[in-house]
């Protein structure tokens, strides 16, 4: 089960790379993204690497993906020629039922799921052989407190240092 995952996971985020490469809409590329940083993010999970899973999805996905999204949004300004000489209604029905059909297909896919889950079986030897035996978050946060405490406030007085230096740069200042 973990292969299956683990290939499906893989796919996806190849998927949505190719995706990003190849198409033109700019909007469409970072929706890919969001994909590709997902699939990233399950494959830390099905590799035991918990802390950087929850990393990548809070980092890149909550804050820069939302950042560059909310910027294509302010500036990108689609052709409107091309727009108009399209026949917006029969697209607008051949959208309709592409999106209807994948809908249709995603909601089978999760009630077979649902339909053919044993959830009552909690431990099970498939599971026991994936799962990490101790969480990586303890212990990057023991190591970081411990060992590595000098590294870590350098990293924070840096950054803060960079904070001070672009507050300074952008503040206007009259003369």
């Amino acid at each position: 089960m973990a292969e299956i995952a683990f290939y499906g996971f893989s796919a996806l985020c190849i998927g949505a790379a190719l995706t990003i490469l190849f198409t033109r809409n700019v909007m469409y590329a970072a929706l890919c993204l969001f994909l590709s940083l997902l699939g990233v993010a399950a494959l830390f999970v099905l590799a035991g690497a918990d802390f950087l899973a929850i990393t990548q999805i809070l980092i890149y996905v909550g804050g820069v993906l939302v950042l560059l999204i909310f910027g294509i949004m302010l500036t990108y300004r689609p052709d409107r020629e091309s727009n108009q000489k399209k026949n917006l209604v029969l697209t607008s029905h051949l959208n309709q039922f592409w999106g209807g059909l994948v809908a249709l297909g995603i909601f089978g896919v999760l009630f077979w799921v649902i339909l053919n889950a044993n959830f009552m079986i909690i431990h099970s030897p498939q599971l026991a052989e994936f799962t990490p035996q101790r969480s990586t978050i303890r212990s990057i946060g023991v190591h970081l407190m411990t060992t590595h405490v000098w590294a870590f406030e350098v990293a924070g007085l840096m950054l803060l240092m960079a904070l001070v230096g672009a507050a300074y740069i952008a503040a206007q200042r009259e003369k």
